[in-house]
């Protein structure tokens, strides 16, 4: 029993050492999903997003798989998250001056963690 309980313990405080090591950032969501960057005209699903600037890493991103959970509001959005985490592809850029957001999520990805109307997010990251 108490073999059990250790390993239910070690196993509770991975699951915080790795949610604090998230990266932080916001989230937006698009619409229209080819072309993209990475994969001109071929169809790579819903659970995609596009990188930032920061992200992009010069096409080095595309194919990147990002595990993405909702973390807060950015304006007074009631109940901005649904709770829950998404991973997506990367599968476009974002470039700046007009990208808002770390990443770009398609519909379908942002309204799976994140309420639609709130249009943008505070969200925790990880690469996987």
């Amino acid at each position: 029993m108490a073999k059990a309980a250790a390993i239910l313990l070690l196993a509770a405080l991975l699951c915080l050492v790795s949610a604090s090591l998230a990266d932080q950032g916001t989230a937006t969501y698009y619409t229209v999903y080819t072309p993209s960057a990475c994969y001109g005209f071929q169809d790579e699903g819903t659970m995609i997003a596009a990188a930032s600037d920061g992200l992009w890493d010069n096409g080095a991103a595309c194919g990147r798989m990002y595990t993405v959970s909702c973390a807060g509001g950015t304006n007074a959005t009631p109940n901005p998250c649904k709770g829950g985490s998404v991973t997506v592809k990367i599968v476009d850029r974002c470039p700046s001056p007009g990208c808002q957001a770390t990443l770009d999520l398609s519909q379908e990805a942002f309204n799976a963690i994140g309420n639609l109307d709130a249009g943008k997010i505070l969200i925790n990251y990880n690469q996987v």
